[in-house]
């Protein structure tokens, strides 16, 4: 898993927010169930990168990250609903 962070650490950090900004817009716009996933998708990988990255970060960073995770999981949920 050192690999691959090493890789996303190489990785141009504004193609990275265009990217995710890029992909919840269509998971916002997308209907029902079809969005749900994608959120989910994005929130589970989020939540993967955060897990290796814990010990780096500050505390404020790791509320702001949670609670961007959270926010990301209750628009899935409300789209599913």
């Amino acid at each position: 898993m050192n690999g691959l962070l090493a890789k996303l650490g190489r990785v141009n950090r504004t193609t990275v927010f265009l990217f995710t900004l890029a992909v919840v817009l269509v998971a916002l716009f997308s209907p029902g169930v079809i969005g749900a996933i994608l959120l989910f998708a994005l929130a589970v990988g989020l939540t993967v990168l955060l897990r290796y990255t814990w010990p780096a970060l500050p505390a404020g960073h790791r509320a702001l990250r949670l609670a961007g995770i959270a926010f990301l999981l209750v628009i899935a949920i409300t789209k599913i609903a």
